[in-house]
């Protein structure tokens, strides 16, 4: 291990720094400092105690060892309060909106600006508020829409812009990026740049490799809880940063084409000229057996309806969708789930849409068709474990989740769990939306493998990805959405970024994708 010696210049130290909850050993004797006025990424897979970090800078969990010093003095950051009083601010990858209530609402918590009499002054919020937002480059949000309506990368800008409302000196950014796509992340960058020049620290979490090199300055690498390496990001090509990341070499991260095109089988998933939600308004498109069929889109192109709409979860207005050449009818998810549809959602969200998080992972994996365990109302545990010990091998995640809460598992095992349970279920159509937001690369390449051999084995796969490469190394073909329609249907023997993202910004047009 490296250890980085305090100096004077130094924002942030971390001396001999443990915490263990039960019998995980979260972060192992950690030393490391972080440069006053930098920006500083904090790299590991899920688990390797980055988030922790993070919690214990927060005030959210102490250290049982070890010290932490800031701006040259020792501090005991033992509450929330206690480190908001040393200027540190969190935006944080699970967000702490309180949904249900409004924007203002959610950017004055804790600290509300009062009258005289103690009442919020909620005409000097309002205005000081959207100045802030003016300030940071954020439009089109109204201060009075409740927090739930809005988008997930809406909420993680939101997120974002009060943790710098509260003025921090150093602000930490746990995975800022995860749900924002490109034109949100380069904004990000630009509110980045702006707080360093006023000469606020910056610790930066992030799987995103082209990220750091764009944002940050130095790196800390973390493994297994244990700091690894402290440096300039300059210093460590991209190989040898996710070597360290993984302990391992990654030879290659995505899966290997098959030679020539894809073998195909029948179509099991079309949609024609469907609207549904808020957003979608006329697309069309036929899944195919042994298909991973891309989609591409910026935010709030009609991408979250479609997926959303085909497992029943969303209105669906016009249009005709077909599940094995048979126009059907789905309204729920109970109806997509059922054998002779197959239908599985992993949702963008796992922690609030796609888990339970006190319960086991056992629980979670068969609860979707827990009916076909049951005989005369008795659940056969035997059927059911055999059928989840399956799943969980083929996700490869620890055989200890099946009687563990998934709560106390990282982002990437909760990530597997999601999609074991479709597993479990037999699902023939898996509907994928962006499911490696926040996951390390490692976990990552694990889930390409997965996907891979799904669709090999006779699956299906939807799949829509923030990250472009994804879908160029990954897809057979790619849809983009465009205004909320299929503005190319881009082969795999065309696919490059530059074309996705040029229609993604609506430069092709759907006769000019299959002539050109």
């Amino acid at each position: 291990m490296t250890s980085v010696s305090r100096t004077s210049q130094s924002a942030i130290d971390l001396e001999r720094v443990s915490k263990s909850f039960g019998a995980t050993v979260a972060v192992d004797d950690v030393t490391f400092s972080i440069d006053k006025g930098s920006v500083h990424a904090l790299l590991g897979e899920n688990g390797a105690g980055k988030s922790t970090i993070v919690k214990m800078l927060s005030g959210l969990v102490e250290a049982d060892s070890g010290n932490f010093t800031v701006f040259g003095e020792r501090k005991r950051l033992s509450n929330p309060r206690v480190s908001h009083r040393h200027d540190i601010q969190t935006a944080f990858q699970e967000m702490t909106l309180v949904k249900d209530l409004t924007v203002l609402d959610n950017m004055l918590l804790p600290y509300a600006p009062v009258s005289l009499i103690g009442t919020v002054n909620r005409r000097a919020a309002v205005t000081a508020i959207g100045a802030h937002f003016a300030r940071l480059g954020i439009e089109g949000i109204d201060l009075y829409d409740e927090v739930g309506t809005l988008d997930l990368a809406i909420q993680q800008k939101i997120e974002i812009a009060r943790a710098v409302y509260r003025k921090p000196k150093i602000l930490l950014l746990d995975e800022p990026t995860s749900t924002l796509t490109g034109r949100d992340v380069d904004w990000l960058g630009e509110v980045i740049a702006g707080l360093k020049a006023q000469g606020v620290t910056i610790v930066f979490i992030s799987h995103r490799i082209p990220e750091v090199r764009a944002f940050c300055d130095r790196l800390t690498v973390l493994r297994n809880g244990q700091h690894i390496v402290t440096g300039d990001v300059s210093e460590f090509p991209d190989a040898e940063v996710i070597e360290m990341i993984i302990g391992r070499s990654m030879a290659q991260t995505f899966p290997a084409r098959a030679e020539g095109p894809p073998q195909l089988g029948p179509e099991v998933l079309a949609v024609k000229n469907l609207s549904a939600g808020r957003k979608l308004t006329d697309a069309s498109f036929a899944l195919h057996q042994g298909e991973i069929l891309g989609v591409a889109g910026l935010q709030g192109m009609g991408q979250l309806d479609l997926f959303l709409a085909c497992f029943g979860m969303a209105d669906i207005h016009g249009g005709v969708l077909s599940v094995d050449g048979r126009p059907v009818v789905i309204t729920s998810p109970v109806e997509a789930i059922r054998a002779n549809i197959g239908l599985g959602l992993v949702p963008e969200d796992r922690k609030t849409e796609a888990l339970f998080l006190n319960l086991s992972g056992k629980h979670n994996a068969s609860l979707p068709v827990i009916d076909r365990f049951t005989r005369f109302g008795l659940i056969d545990t035997s059927a059911e474990s055999e059928a989840i010990d399956r799943a969980f091998d083929r996700v490869e995640v620890d055989g200890s989740a099946a009687w563990t809460r998934v709560s106390a598992f990282s982002g990437g095992n909760q990530q597997k769990i999601a999609i074991a349970k479709w597993l479990v279920a037999e699902s023939r159509i898996l509907l994928l939306f962006d499911p490696t937001r926040g996951i390390d690369v490692g976990t990552k390449h694990e889930l390409y493998l997965l996907m891979r051999e799904f669709a090999e084995a006779g699956g299906a796969v939807l799949f829509f990805s923030t990250e472009i490469p994804e879908l160029v190394h990954l897809a057979d073909r790619v849809l983009v959405l465009y205004g909320g329609g299929v503005s190319a249907d881009i082969p795999a023997e065309e696919l490059s970024e530059q074309a996705i993202v040029r229609a993604a910004l609506g430069g092709i047009s759907k006769v000019e994708a299959r002539v050109s």
